[in-house]
């Protein structure tokens, strides 16, 4: 018998493409860890499926998961929880550093100058929400001043990684008419490329001021920061006329939170512990296309891959 009542919630388990271990058996087990009749609908053999119940009165989505995690035990699986209705979004916006892709690029710029241990350290403390990340940056850039220009291209071409299932998560939800959007605290030098390459609508980022082909050792103003990312959901909702439903976003640091609280579903993909505590969703052991699957795409509709 199919879940017909009003609350319908959608439980969806995910492992990482390159070690499907989400078994008969396991699904089973996540089952009868909910203790409401529960439909299942296989998204990916191996890989992902869905599970379909009635959350009754309790809504709270991050219990829910935290009940399916324990019925899983150590097996590396994903669990993201939330109402079965309006999953599909219509808008999603993205991290670049260390979540569109594998590195933080101020920290490879860093590199050049002889100063990525410093850099990262305080990278990592502000993406930890241990710093404002606005000083924290302005600090970060200032050791960059007289750096030649075409390291950018050195670094894109020899040190970027793409995060797997990136390009499948921005082209699959574009040809089903979602718009997106890569914001970073990042740099536009950056942000352009990368953008461009995993076929993103727009980039927004912040601006390093040159001078004679060298780094001046200075961001331009305005900063792209915390609330610079929500409020850049907010006007591309608002422009859309989306329900808040519709949006999705993701990322890893303090300076994301805004904008995961802001998205129908936040996602914390291997996030610093704060964040991920505090986001809808968090991914720990599968890939982007954990995005796609959370809303309901099966492997067979994936673009771009």
């Amino acid at each position: 018998m199919s879940v017909t009542q009003t609350k319908v919630t959608v439980a969806t388990l995910v492992a990482n493409p390159l070690a499907p271990c989400l078994s008969d058996a396991l699904i089973k087990q996540a089952m009868q860890a909910l203790p409401v009749q529960t439909d299942q609908k296989i998204l990916d053999t191996g890989i992902a499926t869905d599970l379909i119940f009635d959350c009754g009165d309790n809504t709270d989505y991050g219990k829910w998961a935290q009940v399916v995690r324990e019925a899983l035990g150590q097996t590396p699986v994903d669990v993201i929880v939330q109402p079965l209705e309006n999953r599909r979004k219509q808008l999603f916006l993205a991290d670049m550093d260390s979540t569109m892709i594998g590195q933080e690029c101020i920290d490879e710029l860093a590199d050049f100058v002889g100063l990525k241990a410093k850099v990262s350290e305080i990278t990592e403390r502000a993406m930890r929400g241990e710093l404002d990340f606005e000083p924290a940056l302005r600090e970060r850039v200032a050791l960059l001043e007289g750096l030649d220009l075409d390291v950018i291209d050195q670094i894109l071409q020899s040190r970027i990684t793409y995060t797997p299932g990136g390009r499948a998560l921005v082209m699959t939800m574009k040809s089903n008419g979602a718009y997106t959007a890569l914001v970073s605290g990042g740099f536009t030098l950056f942000t352009g490329p990368v953008s461009q390459h995993l076929g993103f609508h727009e980039h927004r980022s912040n601006s390093l001021s040159v001078h004679a082909g060298k780094l001046a050792g200075r961001v331009e103003d305005p900063i792209l920061g915390k609330e610079a990312k929500r409020s850049s959901l907010i006007g591309l909702r608002d422009s859309r006329g989306l329900h808040p439903s519709l949006t999705m976003a993701v990322g890893d640091g303090a300076n994301d939170l805004a904008m995961l609280g802001e998205a129908g579903l936040g996602v914390a993909f291997y996030a610093k512990p704060a964040v991920a505590a505090a986001a809808h969703a968090r991914i720990n052991h599968a890939d982007l296309t954990a995005l796609l699957y959370a809303q309901g795409y099966r492997k067979a509709e994936f673009v771009g891959i």
